[in-house]
């Protein structure tokens, strides 16, 4: 179940975020890219500050979440500047020397670049199946970046639309990998506090380089798409990031660019290219490859102590020194007891042991 709601978390954040790509593409054009970031991370952050505060108002928790702590902070931090905001500005910069459709599917290579710090820096269990998928991507990326290059018979230009689209993949990959480290806390409370310190910086930044402020009906529309593209999305990835691990996470999620592209086809006009078609296929492949991905075999669950929210599954069966009203999911300190056993699993939060 719990593999299963994960897909579907991370799966709906691949929508959100590929949509706002074609639509953030429209914008470019009339706002300068520093501007146009601050506006979608602050109307990130102010729609889900009002989520949190109309929660508290109704005095619905965060169902499922545990709040987030001082030990929290530093990941938390490193979260919302390299993906709150850098990467925004470059993903912006080269969305401005980009075609949408090819940006969209380029946007991908986060995925890759996401799994090789989980695999290499964070230890993140992975096989040849997984290997052979990301391999297909970067190659789709290669020849995006290709694609961009100058026409034929002239000398070739470096690919600067690309080449800030990757950089800005690069700080998400780094931002997914803090992030992980922090899942388990209240995926609205991180959402929120990394749109608004994200927006802030960003906007006060453009407003002392006497950056010029767009039509208060694009900055609305940039707010919304920032909401709904930035915020939601965010919020699905941090709670699939809880069920799934960071590279299983990133590939789901890899489905963002497609719905990017479909948009910009049908939205923008945009005619794809040969080029673009065969790494549409690469990615596919390589996607499908991670999708029909199937991992067990016995384990060893070590004693620890945490709080997140749960069910009482095979993994949480605790007695509770407090009142318990039967309601699940719950949130509350609690300790697992070592265990050894067998089952179909990714690396989530209770699955991070080394193979």
């Amino acid at each position: 179940m719990q593999i299963n709601t994960g897909i579907t978390y991370a799966l709906s954040a691949a929508v959100l975020f590929g949509a706002s790509t074609p639509f953030a593409k429209l914008l470019v054009g009339q706002t300068a890219p520093l501007t146009l970031a601050g506006l979608l991370y602050l109307g990130s952050g102010i729609g889900l500050g009002l989520w949190m505060i109309l929660r508290t108002l109704l005095r619905k928790p965060a169902t499922g979440s545990a709040t987030l702590t001082a030990p929290d902070l530093p990941w938390l931090a490193g979260a919302v500047i390299l993906g709150g905001m850098i990467a925004p500005v470059l993903l912006m910069t080269g969305l401005s020397r980009t075609p949408a459709s090819t940006a969209s599917l380029l946007v991908n290579l986060e995925v890759v670049l996401t799994a090789l710090l989980a695999w290499f820096v964070f230890h993140e269990q992975f096989d040849r199946r997984i290997f052979f998928g990301m391999a297909l991507i970067v190659a789709a990326g290669i020849l995006l970046s290709w694609e961009q290059s100058a026409p034929s018979g002239q000398t070739l230009a470096v690919p600067w639309g690309a080449a800030y689209i990757a950089a800005a993949c690069l700080c998400w990959a780094i931002d997914n990998n803090l992030t992980r480290r922090i899942s388990a806390g209240d995926a609205v409370q991180i959402a929120a506090i990394k749109g608004l310190a994200a927006g802030t910086v960003n906007l006060s930044i453009a407003w002392w380089l006497d950056s010029p402020m767009p039509a208060l009906t694009n900055a609305a529309i940039a707010a919304i798409v920032g909401f709904c593209g930035y915020g939601l999305s965010l919020v699905l990835f941090v709670m699939a990031l809880c069920h799934l691990g960071t590279a299983r996470t990133g590939a789901y999620f890899s489905m963002a660019p497609f719905a990017g592209v479909a948009i910009s086809v049908l939205m923008l006009g945009e005619i794809p290219t040969a080029l673009f078609w065969a790494a549409a296929i690469l990615m596919a492949v390589g996607i499908w490859l991670h999708l029909t991905e199937k991992h067990a075999h016995q384990h060893e669950h070590e004693r620890m102590a945490h709080a997140h929210g749960h069910t009482h599954d095979a993994h949480h069966r605790h007695s509770h020194d407090f009142p318990w009203d039967g309601k699940e999911p719950h949130t509350h300190l609690h300790q697992h007891e070592p265990l050894i056993h067998k089952h179909p699993h990714y690396p989530d939060t209770h699955h991070r042991h080394r193979h």
